[in-house]
């Protein structure tokens, strides 16, 4: 093959896509991964205390084994997992490169990064969610106090944290921050903590609620920031309450934009999930294919790493074939 063709172009260098070039390596493909950011970026830019929902041993590629000191690993450990995966193999992957375009030429892609051109007969997209903040689309968002992405408490401590959303991400942020000494508010949208909040942490916020070290306002959103408050509306009445910054952790989503322009069908509902054969894992796009969780659209809490880790081995299985 010459250089810069390849069999398999992988977009993504998360876990997935980590997954599927171990799995073509093994298989003899000729094949790249290019990342935008570092290795397994989207995990990198985690929380610094997150842990993981999942036991170490589902978030195994490869058949290599996850030690980790607990039964639910943590960022770090998961770093050093896919990190040392990454290097110990060998494995064929560009860091810190973006891909721009993704254009059919005949019988393959001609594939253009930031940095250079990429030709393949197969793509796999494993991209993740990531990348794209559900915005809150209200006056003063834009501001520097505002921000989607939370990493750690140390900044907010003794600061007026108002932090938007029911999830794990909001809950953990909300907790670790009123731990270091952050004055918290929680603005939900719906009537309670939500649902899927990990076991063990949903009761810790309840209580911390309860006793009123953390104040929630359920049924209630934030509509206007501005430098020193924001404003809330609830069920009875508007609100303004003071405030220093605003984490708004109300979720991400795939950039559909991207998966469009390659040619990508989504469905018409507002789920936008893309179409693809659930046997094969390739679009109505011959050639390209999708892996995790860019395959839930805006379900993004249907795909994970375990239950997606398959996809690799069903992919390259259809390549061959």
């Amino acid at each position: 093959m010459k250089e810069n063709w390849f069999d398999v172009l992988i977009i993504g260098g998360g876990p997935i896509g980590i997954a599927c070039g171990l799995e073509a390596k093994n298989k003899g493909l000729s094949y790249l991964i290019v990342e935008k950011g570092p290795i397994v970026n989207s995990l990198y830019n985690y929380p610094v205390n997150m842990q993981f929902f999942s036991s170490s041993e589902k978030l195994e590629i490869d058949n290599i084994p996850f030690i980790s000191k607990s039964a639910k690993p943590d960022r770090g450990e998961a770093l050093e997992y896919y990190r040392r995966i990454t290097t110990n193999n060998n494995l064929n992957i560009k860091l810190f490169e973006k891909v721009a375009t993704v254009n059919k030429d005949g019988d393959f892609f001609d594939v253009h990064t930031n940095k250079d051109n990429y030709y393949s007969k197969n793509i796999i997209v494993a991209t993740g969610f990531y990348d794209l903040p559900k915005k809150l689309h209200i006056e003063g968002e834009e501001l520097s106090k505002v921000s989607h992405y939370y990493k750690e408490p140390h900044f907010y401590a003794g600061q007026k944290l108002a932090i938007v959303g029911a999830s794990n991400s909001a809950i953990d942020a909300a907790l670790e921050c009123y731990r270091k000494g952050a004055e918290v508010s929680l603005i939900i949208r719906g009537e309670e903590v939500g649902s899927r909040v990990k076991y063990w942490v949903r009761p810790d916020i309840i209580n911390r609620i309860k006793e009123g070290s953390i104040k929630a306002y359920y049924n209630s959103e934030v509509t206007k920031i501005v430098e020193n408050q924001i404003q809330v509306k609830t069920l009875d009445t508007n609100l303004t309450l003071k405030n220093d910054f605003v984490l708004a952790l109300t979720g991400y989503q795939p950039n559909f934009e991207f998966l469009t322009k390659m040619g990508i069908e989504l469905s018409k509902d507002d789920k936008k999930i893309p179409v693809y054969n659930k046997d094969t894992m390739q679009t109505n796009v011959e050639g390209i294919y999708l892996a995790g969780v860019i395959c839930g659209g805006m379900e993004t809490h249907k795909w994970f790493i375990e239950n997606s880790r398959i996809h690799a081995k069903i992919i390259v299985e259809n390549i061959l074939s």
